[in-house]
C-alpha cells in the first residue's frame, strides 16, 4: 500500500513558523532534499526562490536555499514576488525549480514550502512523496541531519528586481485592450502583491487606489485581501460612482476575489461564468468545458449549461483542478475561492494578476458592467462552515458523521449538495451545504458540523 504523504498538503507544507515541519532544521532539509531530487535528474540544476511579506519568510527562504546550495544547486532569489510569479520564472529562465515560502490566506504566524518543478507546473503527488521520505530518512540519521549549513557558502542571490520586473512585463503584455479609462480600488492584503500590482497597474495605464500596501511582517491578510473580501465591497459602496470594480488579492496572489461597482462581492465563480462566455465566442473555450469544483455553486452549473457549456468538477485544490484541465484539454478552470487558470496561454497555475487583468480586458471590449456580465448568476444558498479538529480521521470510519450527512442528503432530496471534507491545510473539517431555501441550509450545516464537533472537534 502507497504511503500517504504527511508534510505535503493540497498546496505544499504549511504550519507554525519555527516549529516542524517549519523548523530552522527541517526547512534546511527540505531544501537539501529538494535538491538531492533535482540533481538527480539535472546536470547543474539552477532554481529560483520567491517569498511572501511574512516575518518568518526570509529566514525561511535563506534556509531552503542553504540546503539547496549543500547539494549543488544554484539559487537565485526574486525576493518578495507572487507564487505565480515564481512559476513564470521558473519556466522562462529555465530553472529546475521554482520555491515558494508563503502559507497563502493563512495567519502571520503560519507559513509554508510550494515547490514548481521547471515546467511551470506543481510537483506531482508521487514526486512529493518521495522528497517527504528524504526528508524523514535525513531526520532519522543524526548525522546526516546535522546543522552543516553553516559550513556551506551562502548562495548567490542576484537580480531580485529585475527577476520580478520581468514577470510584470510578461503580464502586461498579455493584455491586448485598453484599460486606461478603468477605476479600479486594488486590495494587496500586505502581501506579496504590493511588490507587483502598483508597477503592473501603473505601466497599464489602469487609474487604481492601493489598499493595504504596507507589509509589517505580521499584517499580512488582516481584515483585509481575498480573505476579507467585504472589506474593499465597503470602500467601493460608500463611494459610488467612483470605482468599476474592486480586486483583492490573497497573500501570495495566486488567488482574487472582485467586487462591482456598488460593491458587491464577485467570487470566483462569476468570474468562471463571465471568463467562459467570453473564451467560447472567440472560440478558446475547448471542449465548450470549465473545470470547477466540488465546492463551486449549483447556480454556476445551470447558468454554464444555459450558455452551452458543461461543467466538470474537480476535488479541492488548484493543483487538481488544473490536473483535471490538462486530462480532458480545457483551456478554463477554477475555485470559487479565486483561483482562476487559463490555459489558453502560457499559464501553468491560477494567478491573481493575470485573472485581474483578463476580467478588466472582458469589461472594456463588452462594454459591460462587471454587474451586467454576471447578472443571470443565480446562486443557491451556500454555507461553509469549518471546525477545527484533533486529527482527520476518515469520515466514513465515524458512524455517527455518516449517519448526519445521510439524513441530511434524504432531506435534500437531490435539490441542493452536501460536501464534507478535510482542509488540506489546515486541521479543520469543512461542511459545504447547498440547498433551495436558507432555512434548511442552515439546519443542515449545524447537524453535520454538530456531529463533527461531538466526535473529532478540537
Amino acid at each position: 500500500m502507497t504511503r500517504q504523504r504527511q508534510l505535503f498538503g493540497t498546496d505544499g507544507i504549511r504550519g507554525v513558523a519555527g516549529e516542524f515541519p517549519l523548523t530552522r532544521q527541517s526547512t534546511y532539509l527540505i531544501g537539501r532534499a529538494l535538491g538531492h531530487d533535482l540533481v538527480r535528474s539535472v546536470s547543474k540544476p539552477r532554481a529560483v526562490i520567491g517569498q511572501d511579506t511574512r516575518e518568518s519568510s526570509k529566514w525561511i527562504a535563506d534556509r531552503i536555499a542553504e540546503g539547496l546550495a549543500a547539494v549543488g544547486v544554484d539559487v537565485h532569489s526574486a525576493g518578495v514576488i507572487t507564487t505565480p510569479g515564481v512559476a513564470y520564472l521558473a519556466l522562462s529562465r529555465g530553472m529546475a525549480a521554482g520555491v515558494v515560502i508563503s502559507a497563502s490566506h493563512n495567519p502571520w504566524t503560519d507559513n509554508g514550502i510550494k515547490v514548481f518543478s521547471g515546467d511551470g507546473f506543481k510537483l506531482t503527488d508521487a514526486r512529493e512523496l518521495a522528497i517527504e521520505e528524504e526528508i524523514f530518512a535525513l531526520l532519522d540519521n543524526p548525522s546526516a541531519a546535522d546543522d552543516t549549513a553553516l559550513k556551506v557558502p551562502r548562495p548567490s542571490l542576484p537580480g531580485e528586481a529585475e527577476l520580478r520586473h520581468a514577470y510584470i512585463k510578461s503580464l502586461a503584455a498579455s493584455v491586448t485592450s485598453d484599460l486606461h479609462n478603468l477605476h479600479v480600488l486594488v486590495d494587496c492584503a500586505n502581501g506579496a502583491a504590493t511588490a507587483e500590482a502598483p508597477e503592473l497597474f501603473r505601466t497599464l495605464g489602469i487609474q487604481a487606489t492601493f489598499i493595504h500596501i504596507s507589509p509589517d511582517g505580521k499584517n499580512i491578510n488582516e481584515q483585509c485581501g481575498a480573505l476579507h473580501p467585504e472589506t474593499l465591497g465597503a470602500i467601493v459602496a460608500k463611494s459610488p460612482g467612483k470605482f468599476d470594480l474592486g480586486v483583492t488579492f490573497d497573500g501570495d496572489a495566486d488567488r482574487a476575489l472582485f467586487c462591482d461597482g456598488l460593491g458587491r462581492v464577485v467570487n470566483g465563480d462569476a468570474v468562471l461564468l463571465a471568463a467562459a462566455r467570453d473564451m467560447q465566442v472567440q472560440g478558446k473555450l475547448k471542449a465548450e468545458t470549465v473545470v470547477a469544483t466540488t465546492m463551486s455553486n449549483m447556480g454556476l452549473e445551470v447558468a454554464l449549461k444555459k450558455s452551452g457549456i458543461q461543467m466538470l468538477r474537480a476535488n479541492v485544490g488548484d493543483k487538481y483542478v488544473l490536473e483535471e484541465m490538462l486530462k480532458t484539454g480545457a483551456t478554463l478552470g477554477g475555485e470559487q475561492s479565486g483561483h482562476i487558470i487559463f490555459r489558453d496561454g502560457d499559464a501553468t497555475t491560477g494567478d491573481g494578476l493575470h485573472t485581474a487583468l483578463r476580467l478588466m480586458d472582458i469589461i472594456v471590449r463588452s462594454g459591460k458592467t462587471l454587474a451586467d456580465l454576471v447578472i443571470d448568476l443565480k446562486v443557491f444558498p451556500q454555507k461553509i462552515q469549518n471546525v477545527r479538529v484533533r486529527e482527520k480521521i476518515p469520515f466514513a470510519q465515524v458512524p455517527a458523521i455518516q449517519s448526519a450527512i445521510a439524513v441530511a442528503e434524504r432531506e435534500l432530496d437531490g435539490n441542493g449538495r452536501i460536501v464534507v471534507r478535510y482542509s488540506g491545510t489546515e486541521s479543520l473539517a469543512r461542511v459545504m451545504v447547498e440547498a433551495e431555501s436558507e432555512s434548511k441550509m442552515q439546519s443542515l450545516t449545524a447537524s453535520i458540523a454538530a456531529e463533527i464537533q461531538k466526535a473529532l472537534g478540537v
